[in-house]
């Protein structure tokens, strides 16, 4: 007995060490305490008589002032456990039924007879079907194997428990069992066999054995996040920023947000996420990522170059520029520095009256006989010509040749297209564009007098402008 008390000191330190973290949802539990054995029911003839003093503790009850018992059960699924009881007692009350008066009943001493039980339980219990988290009844049935002094038999046992839960961890358990003996007599004395009887157990319950890796006090097969310490209402995952949305579904889980912008806050309340705003302290609508426009010109403000006067996006929200006051914007003005007209981009028009002045210029340049250079009295009428254009920059121009009918055809053609060609290069080698100007030949295809007198061959040797339409 000395150490078998040793034994259930050492189950009740680890038990205790094992239970420091574990709650209902533990499969295992281990309940310890003192057992009574009451044999009345096995003397009692009559069924009434069997259960009549079932409790009386005082003159039928066989109790060691120790623990004697021990059990260990596991969950097995929904309200059902399964477990193993063993537990010991010394008989110093048997009860008898005299023989000579039916009915009364006679306690005995069978001189500190000992008892040994092992036993197999399965219990069903009430505890959530009464939706209590205090008191839990239970039944149970099982069979074992019972050794009462140099006997020893085989037993069918049923009956009923009650346990009171202080905390999810730690119970009261009673419990009460009736253990049919295949052994059982009518008339007996103590050491003719094992009895039907009587045992109550009364002990403390330990649960242990669940498994909550994250330590925030939910067992993982109720944690949808068992690795990582969360809150009951979240199923054990973490709401990092108290926003109320759990991290896994929190697209900004360290900072408080909406549950509208799956937990991002919104700092300016113009619908934008601030993850997904441009300008998080600004209101500003979706168009523009969330910045404000001021003028309303679908420029944000922060890319305005001005903010306060609508413009174009293409010119950085500011109003296009028109230089020269013509009525063309720059954009479209291809002579932004002087005045034209919108029918030629912004460019002043060329009249047939300066045509007709660059051709009087034209008529005046004279090249050396049968060749394509200008005699030197030429130069101020080529640079004339070329202060004119400069006043157009976007008109473009042909300059032709032509001859009269001296010499060959095939000579003269040559020498119009040469001619022709020296002065476009004159006007480009003194700042005019190469793409405003092109230069043609026609020899002495296109005569304006006659090639029968001299004036009439001078007139048809000429160099004309014309404007490009």
């Amino acid at each position: 007995m000395k150490h078998l008390n040793k034994l259930f000191s050492v189950v009740l330190l680890l038990v205790g060490l094992s239970s420091q973290a574990q709650d209902s949802n533990n499969p295992w539990a281990v309940t310890f305490g003192v057992n009574a054995v009451d044999t009345r029911v096995s003397a009692a003839s009559k069924i009434g008589d069997k259960i009549s003093q079932v409790f009386n503790a005082k003159d039928n009850w066989n109790v060691l002032p120790s623990v004697s018992y021990l059990n260990v059960s596991k969950n097995v699924g929904g309200n059902f456990s399964f477990g193993v009881t063993g537990s010991v007692n010394k008989i110093k009350k048997y009860v008898l039924e005299r023989t000579t008066i039916p009915g009364d009943y006679a306690v005995v001493n069978p001189g500190d007879l000992s008892y040994y039980a092992a036993d197999g339980i399965i219990k069903y219990s009430f505890k959530e079907a009464l939706g209590s988290k205090v008191i839990d009844p239970s039944v149970h049935i099982g069979g074992g194997y019972t050794f009462f002094g140099d006997n020893s038999y085989g037993t069918a046992n049923g009956g009923v428990g009650l346990t009171f839960w202080f905390t999810d961890m730690v119970g009261l358990s009673l419990q009460s069992t009736l253990k049919y003996s295949f052994d059982d007599k009518s008339i007996r004395t103590p050491e003719s066999g094992v009895p039907t009887l009587f045992q109550h157990f009364a002990g403390l319950t330990f649960k242990f054995g669940g498994k909550d890796t994250d330590g925030d006090g939910i067992y993982d097969k109720d944690d949808a996040c068992p690795e990582v310490a969360g809150l009951k209402q979240f199923k054990g995952c973490p709401d990092t920023d108290g926003d109320g949305i759990v991290d896994g579904s929190d697209s900004c889980p360290e900072i408080a947000g909406l549950a509208e912008f799956q937990g991002c806050p919104d700092t300016d309340g113009d619908g934008i996420a601030d993850k997904d705003d441009a300008c998080p302290e600004v209101a500003g609508p979706k168009s523009l990522n969330g910045c404000p426009d001021a003028d309303g010109d679908g420029v944000a403000d922060k890319s305005d170059k001005c903010p306060q006067v609508k413009g174009p996006a293409e010119n950085a929200g500011c109003p296009w520029p028109d230089t020269d006051g013509d009525g063309v914007l720059d954009k479209d003005d291809k002579c932004i520095d002087v005045k034209g007209t919108v029918a030629n981009n912004g460019c002043p028009e060329i009249s047939q009256e300066l045509i007709l002045k660059l051709n009087a210029y034209a008529k005046t340049i004279l090249f050396n006989s049968g060749k394509a250079s200008f005699q030197k009295q030429t130069f101020p009428v080529l640079q004339s010509i070329a202060a004119i254009l400069k006043e157009y920059p976007s008109a473009r121009f042909s300059i032709e040749g032509h001859t009269d009918n001296s010499g060959k055809p095939a000579s003269n053609m040559k020498l119009s297209v040469d001619r022709a060609s020296a002065v476009k290069n004159y006007l480009i080698e003194n700042g005019i564009a190469a793409d405003r100007l092109m230069s043609a030949g026609y020899g002495q295809t296109k005569p304006i007098d006659t090639n029968k007198t001299k004036a009439g061959k001078a007139n048809n040797r000429r160099v004309e402008v014309n404007l490009i339409k």
